[in-house]
């Protein structure tokens, strides 16, 4: 037995907790998170069905922490967990699974699937059979600060040109302000002009606010691979850095994981609860507009649709904000079927996006989201996560789709009262 695949085995062990152990009890065995997995839908393979994604996991806890399976064990009738087995299993794990929680949504006794599979990716990364592409990206957010290689100077210099861009100040390290803004790697990189819109917003609102050049970045790639250590070490990088300027609100951005990471595992993760409350910025918007302090002009007749983002909206709870605020800017907004909380994932969350040898398989289930889409007969889509956005319009272009794409902040930002900002 290798020292790593060992590891991977008392990870599994360790993982193995009060709901674990309730939520294999409890299956039912009726294969409705099959139809509720795109992977599955959009390939028609049962390997691809969530509960079965865990069955090393299920094994264990079966031979381990069952009298039956103890007993199975013993005599032979069980088969032990094997290193190669979950090299298998890395593509159930990392490739076919975005933890966008649908299949958690539909099962019929309330298993929490995608807290399952997090737990044995825990197991999975210590026994060595993360992804490449993950691992890298891990790597890269540990030594460079962001999954992408992102470093303070290449932020400085977005930062930079949304200034001269806008005629705002964009505030930095400044201490005792009400707000501080996170970005994601991917914002950063490929759409810096949210941090402009947000400048533009905040401005016309009259908020305080800053950005910090020890904290700028709030991936977690920590969430993905299924390292909690490496998850606290990142959250507690903007945690630092909130509590050092004094600020009363940390604006999680247009990011899923990042949500996830610092709204709802931040205090967990770090053993403590912050000093700063964490709003997304879709939250944040919506409360300026309910105050009257988010004024805006004029309405697009463009036909518009929404792609819910699975750990913001279905995960987070953030359903209403993004309707509300796209009704103030549009004349013509269509729901996708199965939107809200049942809205279907873009297919590259929870690391997806960043594994290469998923490629294939992502835009294989990107038919999904193509028909949904396609059924609204929009001409744009907004969406509010950078990653969703990214991977959306990989989609597009392979499958040679019209459909424009734009972030639901900049939407707004583009209807402000001018005379407001002044």
């Amino acid at each position: 037995m290798s020292a790593s695949f060992e590891r991977g085995v008392n990870s599994f062990r360790e993982v193995m907790d009060a709901p674990i152990a309730s939520f294999f009890s409890s299956c039912v065995h009726c294969g409705l998170c099959a139809d509720a997995c795109l992977f599955y839908t959009e390939t028609g393979d049962p390997k691809y069905t969530p509960i079965y994604k865990l069955e090393p996991l299920k094994r264990l806890w079966r031979q381990e922490y069952t009298l039956l399976g103890k007993l199975a064990s013993l005599a032979g009738l069980s088969k032990p967990i094997t290193d190669a087995e979950l090299a298998e299993w890395s593509e159930l794990v990392y490739d076919s699974c975005t933890l966008c929680g649908r299949c958690t949504v539909a099962c019929p006794v309330g298993n929490d699937i995608t807290y399952m599979v997090r737990k044995m990716r825990e197991g999975m990364a210590a026994a060595g059979h993360a992804p490449e592409g993950v691992i890298e990206a891990t790597r890269k957010t540990i030594e460079q600060g962001s999954p992408m290689g992102i470093q303070l100077k290449a932020f400085l210099a977005q930062v930079k040109g949304q200034e001269e861009e806008t005629g705002i100040e964009i505030p930095l390290d400044k201490a005792g302000v009400d707000y501080l803004v996170i970005m994601s790697s991917m914002e950063i990189l490929g759409y810096p002009e949210y941090l402009g819109s947000l400048a533009r917003i905040f401005k016309q609102a009259g908020l305080t606010w800053t950005v910090s050049s020890e904290a700028f970045e709030a991936t977690n790639s920590g969430i993905q691979i299924g390292v909690s250590d490496i998850a606290r070490e990142i959250v507690l990088r903007v945690v630092n850095a909130a509590e050092k300027l004094g600020v009363k609100y940390v604006i999680s951005p247009e990011c899923g994981h990042a949500f996830t990471a610092l709204r709802w595992e931040g205090p967990n993760l770090i053993g403590r609860p912050y000093k700063f409350e964490v709003v997304h910025v879709l939250e944040l918007l919506d409360q300026l507009r309910r105050a009257g302090k988010l004024k805006t002009v004029g309405k697009t007749d463009e036909p518009l649709t929404l792609h819910d983002p699975c750990q913001i909206v279905r995960r987070g709870g953030v359903v209403a904000e993004p309707r509300n605020l796209i009704r103030m800017v549009a004349s013509d907004f269509r729901e996708m079927e199965d939107s809200g909380m049942y809205n279907w994932c873009c297919g590259g969350g929870g690391g997806v996006s960043a594994n290469h040898r998923a490629e294939e398989l992502r835009f294989t289930v990107f038919k999904r989201k193509k028909r949904q889409i396609e059924g609204t007969g929009a001409v744009t889509m907004v969406t509010a996560c950078a990653n969703c956005r990214n991977v959306l319009e990989e989609g597009l272009e392979r499958y040679h789709m019209d459909t424009k794409m734009i972030g639901l902040t900049e939407l707004v930002a583009e209807h402000l009262k001018e005379d407001e900002q002044a």
